[in-house]
């Protein structure tokens, strides 16, 4: 690499680099050539090291874990969309519902009116004074004594289903409220995801072929040495539990996927982020779990990774921003970042913040 080209890289890294310079150590070069011809140009080519490459490798880590927090926030804002969507539905159903039922009540209160005035404007009470047979005078006592309580029935309902609708119509603004607040940390989460993909496929760009092989060496070696890490701990020694039928037809779903592209915010059936796996793996086997790697965190039951069985899910980093399945034998498939495709590795692979279980209950 010529050492301009070592310059775009340094550069590169450097502007990916938001609050920190990356220090760029000593630079390998190739062995010393003869002192050029009288006319010539003296040449000299510049090796990009492994340490140097070590520190691509790290700043990409952090790019793409920048990237799968913010995938987390969206795709947190993107479920809870969903659920006020689907209450402004429920409210707006109740709106119409009590619309129609307030204009029953009124078209009732509006007939009875009627027939007072056909009555000759009298209220009942009156009318049945006036009446000369005391028969009739028992009987209509009976009936005025039923209107009235028609009556004051029917008003109190027009009260009451007047009020709800108007609590109805308070809630749906409100949702409307939150929808476009959600609206806007979406599209902040979003913009956030771009920036540090397109800042990480920046970075990646400027090197050459031989340098991302060797780049994707480095990965795989960083991978195996926590593995090897992990396993030393005897974490596995006592491991026993058995997968349940619910986790093995999760497992199954999940790596059947083995292949189908990363692509964040995506839920399948091509292509997955790694909770959009987890989530739609525990689905197709019947249990409904949070969307996002933060949320399974929260909201589901944790364990001992010692107690661990095939299904359970593995929350990784100290910010629960990436989330893989435990299928067995000190391995879990997962959809790894942009650029990669769900496969299987190392559980301890990345750091591990904890175990939760999507079914605790099951036997």
């Amino acid at each position: 690499m010529g050492a301009g080209k070592r310059g775009v890289l340094t550069a590169a890294v450097t502007v990916v680099c938001a609050v920190t310079v990356l220090a760029v150590p000593g630079t390998a070069f190739a062995a010393p050539t003869p002192p050029p011809g009288p006319g010539t140009t003296a040449s000299v080519t510049v090796v990009t090291s492994d340490v140097e490459l070590e520190a691509v490798r790290k700043k990409l880590d952090n790019l793409y874990r920048a990237a799968a927090k913010a995938t987390d926030e969206y795709n947190a804002a993107e479920e809870k969309a969903r659920q006020q969507t689907a209450q402004v539905v429920r409210l707006a159903k109740k709106i119409v519902e009590g619309r129609e039922k307030l204009d029953d009540l009124k078209d009732r209160a509006g007939a009875a009116a009627a027939a007072q005035y056909r009555g000759g404007g009298l209220p009942p009470e009156a009318r049945l004074v006036l009446s000369d047979d005391p028969q009739d005078f028992l009987d209509g006592a009976g009936r005025v004594r039923q209107e009235q309580h028609a009556t004051k029935g029917l008003l109190g309902e027009m009260t009451r289903t007047q009020r709800d609708l108007e609590e109805y119509a308070e809630d749906a603004r409100e949702q409307m409220r939150k929808l476009e607040a959600g609206r806007k940390v979406k599209a902040a989460a979003q913009k956030r995801v771009e920036m540090q993909i397109e800042a990480a496929e920046k970075l990646e760009a400027e090197l050459e072929q031989e340098e991302k092989e060797r780049l994707a060496r480095l990965e795989r070696q960083a991978a195996a040495r926590a593995q090897a890490t992990w396993l030393s701990s005897g974490v596995l020694d006592e491991l026993t539990s058995k997968a349940t039928a619910q986790g093995r037809e999760a497992v199954a779903y999940a790596t059947a996927q083995i292949g189908k592209p990363y692509q964040w915010g995506a839920e399948g059936p091509n292509t997955f982020d790694c909770s959009g796996l987890t989530s739609q793996a525990w689905l197709a086997a019947g249990k409904t779990i949070p969307r996002t790697s933060q949320m399974q965190w929260q909201h589901l039951k944790r364990v001992d990774v010692e107690d661990m069985r095939p299904g359970d899910l593995i929350i990784y980093w100290a910010d629960a921003s990436h989330v893989g399945m435990y299928v067995g034998d000190g391995v879990m498939v997962h959809a790894p970042r942009p650029g990669r495709t769900v496969t299987l590795a190392g559980a301890g692979s990345m750091p591990i913040l904890s175990v939760v279980r999507p079914d605790p209950a099951a036997e």
